[in-house]
């Protein structure tokens, strides 16, 4: 598998420590990490399989970096490339809007037939998602106010169907 780039906003540190535990679980395929709020437009262009991470804000938007660096992927020419999204959400807090940044930034992408990853929907409990896309989610969603203790098996089962998926 070629090199992938891992792409994720994070204000607090939280989905930075879950992009290091995927590119961890990963183990001899290379990930680079890259935090949106220093990282250049031109290294999208650097990679055939790319992972794009956000946390949800507030009432579900996308993290603030995310925000800003979203219209970005509107010049990238996606043909050829596989993307994989996380996202993380408190689904006890906000379940009417649980891991929306997830779904806004599925819906920002400009070509959607890219996307692998999907993940069940089962075992979490919320009202309504914008990353619930015909009863899965668009990709990996992890609580860790919540449900941190399933974090890590989430993850290692989500890189193994992206291992098969990044083909």
């Amino acid at each position: 598998m070629k090199t992938i780039g891992l792409f994720y906003g994070s204000t607090y540190g939280m989905t930075e420590k879950i992009a290091e535990k995927i590119k961890i679980a990963f183990g001899k395929h290379k990930v680079v990490l890259y935090n949106v709020k220093d990282a250049p437009q031109e290294a999208l262009k650097e990679y055939d399989y790319l992972i794009f991470g956000t946390s949800a804000w507030g009432i579900g938007e996308m993290q603030d970096d995310w925000e800003r660096w979203i219209f970005e992927l509107e010049d990238i020419d996606f043909s050829g490339k596989k993307v994989a999204l996380f996202g993380l959400g408190d689904q006890k807090e906000y379940p009417e809007s649980f891991v929306d940044g997830l779904g806004t930034l599925y819906c920002r992408l400009p070509d959607k037939s890219v996307v692998v990853g999907e993940w069940p929907t089962v075992g979490y409990k919320y009202y309504f998602s914008l990353a619930d896309k015909d009863g899965k989610f668009v990709g990996l969603v992890l609580d860790e106010n919540n449900q941190q203790e399933k974090s890590d098996e989430r993850i290692r089962k989500w890189v193994m169907q992206l291992e098969k998926e990044f083909v």
